[in-house]
């Protein structure tokens, strides 16, 4: 696995989203070496809190697998997880989850909480942070600048 390739493609959702005035995170899911997942944060545009580029990503690989166990998928998201989308993460049983920045206000693979690797919990995720770092956290700092350059409020993660 190329761990760096696969973070760039998760980039250029993140700035697909950005381009369009949502939140720039980015996530894609990988299997065999195949993208079988790819979205950007959407939750602005459709109205709706549910669609996270990790949820709708989840989506695709299910629907591309035929199933809901992604059990040898590898998923990179270019923002630490939030609860939510760590809970998916989980409940998909996706083995690793590779990411480019932290975050410290929402994060739940590490920052805040670790859901992804609580032991009460029947399954636990490889975490592997940092890739692509500075390009991730860039890119959402640049987001954040505008957003408050623009006086709107209420697009955090």
């Amino acid at each position: 696995m190329d761990d760096v390739y696969f973070m760039k493609e998760a980039l250029t959702e993140a700035r697909r989203g950005f381009d369009i005035g949502e939140v720039p995170i980015g996530c894609i899911i990988v299997h065999d070496g195949q993208i079988i997942g790819r979205a950007a944060n959407e939750r602005a545009t459709r109205k709706n809190v549910l669609f996270h580029a990790e949820i709708t990503a989840i989506n695709q690989a299910c629907e591309a697998l035929g199933d809901w166990r992604l059990e040898n998928c590898r998923l990179y998201v270019t923002l630490e997880p939030c609860p939510m989308c760590a809970g998916a993460i989980v409940q998909a049983r996706i083995p690793t989850v590779v990411y480019g920045a932290k975050s410290p206000k929402a994060g739940c693979a590490g920052s805040i909480l670790d859901i992804l690797n609580e032991p009460r919990f029947n399954h636990r995720v490889e975490v592997i942070q940092g890739i692509c770092e500075e390009e991730c956290a860039t890119l959402m700092s640049e987001f954040m600048r505008m957003l408050r350059a623009s006086g709107m409020q209420g697009a955090s993660r």
